[in-house]
């Protein structure tokens, strides 16, 4: 991130603290921050780094920032620095170094804003991880978003990012898949009972109806004739049909789910199998190893208040001493009769993502998993001895509207609406940036009209749009200069003294500000920051172009002044360079024209 001012200057005002504070430690150093000034009346960056440091130096925080505003007057490229409130720096760039940021996007292109803050540290990044007993719908798809733009972050800013999908396909769920699509094969073969006869015949019931299932009865017909069912189309023993059936189920379902997420641009580096963890023994190791840690014991737990949950019983169970490690109770991992919990399961799985070698793992999961967060946590760290944190990032309902009326899509999937519904009413792109455009745990209204209009209020419109405009006047430039002219190498060497008006200064100090966007939406795990960036960048943009009709100096082009010509062409050149870089990231396409 060699061409990030933030980083270079921070260095500078470590440098004049250490001056300033020759006793200074590493501890505070850490903690030094160099920031956008939220005024740029006040300057273009903004540090904490006197009101960290008086407490340990026993000085005022005034006095302290008079001393290192002092020594960064003496920095190379700070045209101002001043003390403000309780013991911050503002720090003015000079016109010169900010202007340097322009050639320096132009050199990196879209690579512009990677860093290296994750370099070395591995990143596991599970997210939708649906149980694949139906289509993926919108729950889902708030998750596969927020879950992949995630892992395009923490890639961009230097992590060793593995991207997984847990499949849960052990379980009671999985069995009741099972026997609904059994019950297609049946009707394929003109089988004479109704639905609720055979509804009947099902431990617990028939749970899934959605005509989604169809497609996977007519293929179990094709591959397997009248193998599993009796005469006339009649059911057969399970033992005869059960477990073939199952797979068979799973693995249609899970096409269908992964050529979903596949058009959503959603893609995974592993897919874990829940049974395969089971099989393999991995779970039972696990709660082995916390038993070999003294974690474990038989006791009975309190009645929990509230609704009880399923795996309460008031009997001895094997129980984890989770309070240990944060959690409220201790949890229940064997039920009185030796089964394992859900809990315990995951226990297992999670043991296998550290086993794997991940320093750190991140459960992107939907709000509904709330209480399952502190138990997680609390068994992540016992068994990695607290050196592999797990951090969960919660996803909100989202509630699909037309005309201000909540909307039901699906016929075919029952009562929710599909992934597939949505890509095929607004498209990927609509769906990704506006799944990104409120933070992961506030609940969402996604606008069906909203998203497809063509105006200032549509956020992937109102970006997608700037981008299509840069392209527009590059495009110009290059029939005004030659394409040969108008490359991004030839413009990154064009004198930009003459970017010096009020609205060039606000885009080129926006385009200053990405390298650091990335790398703090990257820390706080929140990529739903790049989607507001991105919109104040399109802003200055636009702003700029719509001076340019009022002003004609400020004009992008302008075949008497060739030189200026050249330079604004350097300047909308980086623009569209960041704004590809940041709608790659968040798998939107930056298109190239507006229609």
């Amino acid at each position: 991130m060699s061409g990030c001012l933030f980083h270079r200057y921070r260095a500078h005002v470590l440098e004049a603290l250490r001056a300033v504070v020759p006793e200074i430690g590493e501890d505070v150093l850490g903690r030094v921050e160099l920031t956008p000034a939220r005024d740029p009346a006040h300057g273009d960056m903004a540090t904490n780094a006197a009101l960290l440091a008086a407490k340990p130096a026993r000085r005022k925080p005034a006095d302290l920032a008079a001393d290192l505003v002092a020594a960064l007057l003496k920095v190379d490229g700070i045209a101002r620095a001043e003390a403000a409130g309780p013991g911050f720096v503002n720090i003015t760039l000079s016109p010169e170094t900010l202007r340097s940021v322009v050639p320096a996007v132009l050199q990196a292109g879209e690579a512009w804003g990677e860093g290296e803050g994750g370099r070395g540290i591995r990143v596991n990044v599970e997210y939708v991880s649906c149980n694949p007993t139906g289509p993926v719908h919108v729950g889902h798809c708030r998750g596969a978003v927020v879950g992949d733009a995630l892992a395009s972050l923490l890639k961009k800013a230097g992590y060793d990012v593995t991207r997984e999908f847990y499949i849960n396909d052990a379980g009671a769920q999985v069995a009741m898949l099972a026997w609904a699509a059994y019950w297609r094969y049946l009707e394929q073969l003109g089988t004479s009972l109704t639905e609720e006869e055979f509804s009947a015949l099902v431990p617990g019931g028939l749970q899934y109806r959605g005509e989604y299932l169809i497609p996977v009865g007519e293929a179990l017909k094709a591959q397997f004739g009248e193998a599993f069912a009796e005469p006339g189309g009649q059911p057969a023993d399970p033992e005869k049909w059960f477990p073939e059936v199952r797979s068979f189920a799973v693995a249609r379902m899970l096409e269908g789910i992964r050529a979903d997420l596949a058009d959503l641009g959603v893609s995974f580096d592993v897919f874990t199998s829940e049974a395969k963890v089971l099989g393999d023994g991995i779970v039972d190791r696990a709660i082995d190893a916390l038993a070999g840690k003294g974690l474990l014991y038989e006791g009975v737990l309190e009645p929990p208040k509230g609704k009880l949950p399923d795996d309460w019983e008031p009997r001895p169970q094997t129980l984890f001493r989770s309070t240990e490690f944060g959690d409220d109770v201790d949890r229940p991992l064997r039920k009185s009769d030796g089964s394992n919990t859900y809990f315990a399961n995951d226990i297992g799985y999670h043991a296998d993502k550290i086993s794997r070698g991940a320093d750190v793992l991140v459960d992107v999961l939907g709000a509904d998993h709330g209480g399952y967060v502190s138990r997680m946590k609390a068994a992540v760290k016992a068994l990695s001895d607290g050196k592999t944190p797990l951090e969960v990032l919660l996803c909100q309902i989202v509630h699909i509207v037309r005309d201000g009326q909540p909307v039901r899509m699906s016929k075919r999937a029952g009562n929710f609406v599909t992934l597939r519904d949505l890509l095929d009413e607004v498209g990927r792109d609509a769906v990704r940036f506006t799944m990104l455009t409120r933070k992961s745990d506030a609940q969402m209204e996604f606008d069906l009209n909203a998203v497809v209009a063509q105006t200032r209020d549509n956020p992937v419109f109102y970006v997608q749009y700037a981008h299509a405009r840069c392209r527009s006047v590059l495009r110009a430039g290059a029939e005004m200069f030659g394409a040969d002219a108008t490359t991004d190498t030839v413009l990154s060497q064009a004198a930009t003294d003459g970017l010096d008006s009020e609205a060039e200064t606000a885009l080129i100090r926006r385009l200053a500000s990405w390298p650091r966007t990335v790398e703090s939406a990257a820390l706080a795990r929140e990529p739903h920051r790049i989607a507001f960036w991105l919109g104040d960048l399109a802003a200055d943009f636009h702003g700029l172009w719509n001076k340019g009709r009022d002003d004609t100096t400020l004009r992008f082009l302008q075949e008497d002044q060739p030189e200026a010509t050249k330079a604004r062409l350097a300047l909308v050149a980086a623009t569209a360079a960041t704004l590809r870089s940041g709608l790659l990231l968040l798998g939107v396409e930056p298109v190239e024209e507006m229609r």
